[in-house]
């Protein structure tokens, strides 16, 4: 027999797969589990998604789309990035729909990277960005983010001790997963410098970008709220400059927004050229998004954003639960942006991997381990606040239960 890839040794599967093998030996024996694990939210999709599917679908709208994307969803995506995001896009030439925000990223890499060439990914960091570079042979340079107090920041040393002659792109995330930091524009601005400096693209991942929570009320901020001030507020870096602009790809999806998981669809938005240059790598591997999903799409970017205000307001709540939560020998990280929480266990004294680990036996309770995402979350563990609240609720009681016994 041939031997298989050798690029196959650079990929790993994701983290919380590994988890959920656990879960599976846990619960053959009989136990029964509260899980804190999955960033998947627990909505169902709005109705007036699903309908306006269930009405391409009875117009026999079932066939090949144009590879780009449908230009109706392209002319939303446009519209909502003007509306939220205060970006003029072209939506003949700067919008790709792509099968989620995965394979967003991926088109993303493989378009603008050769083998050899690094792309710079802020640790702590979702573990499956590195193995889509490392499957376009590039290589992902680890960048370490610092705390400060109970925020992680990415600074300017840390990006400088981490670029070489190699370097051809750097990842963001914001609201940034899984730590919870929604970068301030202040911050935006001194990594676009910086981008600018070294001649790098940018990566940025917002898919999480209407889940923001405000800093002075923990409150939820409003769909497309353009706040001022003393609050914290989603800001695409693309936006903030031309030379910016030009150098970015913003990569989205419906996942998190639109509790729209299961439907694989995003879309990416950047200059022409490099628009071109994603939709030829898509086409090797994608016919696009089904047809009628993408009109779903259009519903979800052109209907009412109530859904969405709506599933803000419990994301806030449950985040509520953890505040006003205090648990034995731990503290919380609470989130900025996103729906993970932190819960620092380090004063345990063991690695966060056993902590987890006894919780899952001893407490009944599934958590990450936040190590896994890089070094710097070494004695935290990943909290997901995409399950309802009576069940973090019960997480939370299986938590303070497993600490006191730990």
């Amino acid at each position: 027999m041939p031997s298989l890839s050798p690029r196959l040794a650079r990929l790993h599967p994701s983290a919380v797969n590994r988890v959920l093998h656990k879960v599976r030996a846990a619960e053959a024996q009989g136990k029964q589990l509260v899980s804190l694990l999955r960033g998947e939210p627990n909505f169902p999709t709005p109705p007036h998604i699903v309908a306006a599917a269930q009405d391409a679908l009875r117009r026999g709208l079932t066939h090949y789309p144009p590879n780009q994307g449908l230009p109706e969803l392209r002319r939303a995506v446009a519209a909502k990035m003007q509306r939220c995001n205060g970006m003029t896009v072209d939506a003949e030439d700067e919008v790709l729909i792509t099968d989620g925000a995965t394979m967003g990223f991926y088109v993303a890499v493989a378009a603008l990277c050769d083998v050899g060439d690094e792309v710079l990914l802020p640790e702590p960091v979702y573990d499956c960005y590195a193995s889509q570079v490392a499957a376009v042979g590039a290589v992902p340079v680890p960048v370490r983010a610092e705390r400060d107090g109970k925020r992680f920041v990415l600074t300017r040393a840390a990006l400088d001790a981490a670029v070489s002659a190699k370097t051809k792109a750097l990842l963001i995330n914001t609201p940034w997963n899984p730590v919870g930091t929604v970068l301030r524009r202040e911050e935006l601005q001194a990594i676009g410098a910086f981008a600018v400096e070294r001649d790098l693209f940018i990566l940025s991942d917002e898919i999480y970008e209407a889940i923001v929570y405000d800093k002075c009320s923990a409150g939820f901020q409003p769909a497309c709220r353009q706040d001022v001030g003393d609050t914290v507020q989603h800001v695409s870096i693309a936006s903030l400059h031309p030379s910016f602009r030009e150098r970015t790809v913003t990569i989205n999806s419906f996942s998190k927004t639109y509790a729209m998981t299961g439907w694989r669809l995003g879309y990416n938005v950047a200059p022409p050229d490099i628009t071109r240059a994603m939709l030829l790598v898509l086409q090797q591997a994608s016919r696009g998004a089904a047809t009628f999903v993408q009109h779903a799409g259009v519903a979800a970017l052109a209907g009412p954003q109530d859904c969405v205000a709506e599933m803000q307001r419990e994301y806030a709540a449950r985040r509520q639960l953890l505040a006003h939560c205090s648990l034995p020998t731990a503290h919380w990280l609470l989130p900025e942006g996103g729906f993970f929480a932190l819960l620092d266990v380090s004063a345990t004294g063991r690695p966060s991997a056993a902590v987890a680990d006894f919780l899952l036996e001893h407490a009944g309770v599934v958590v990450m381990d936040a190590s896994v995402y890089g070094a710097a979350c070494e004695g935290l563990l990943r909290i997901s606040l995409a399950v309802s609240r009576e069940t973090v609720a019960a997480g939370l009681e299986r938590l303070a239960e497993g600490l006191r016994r730990l």
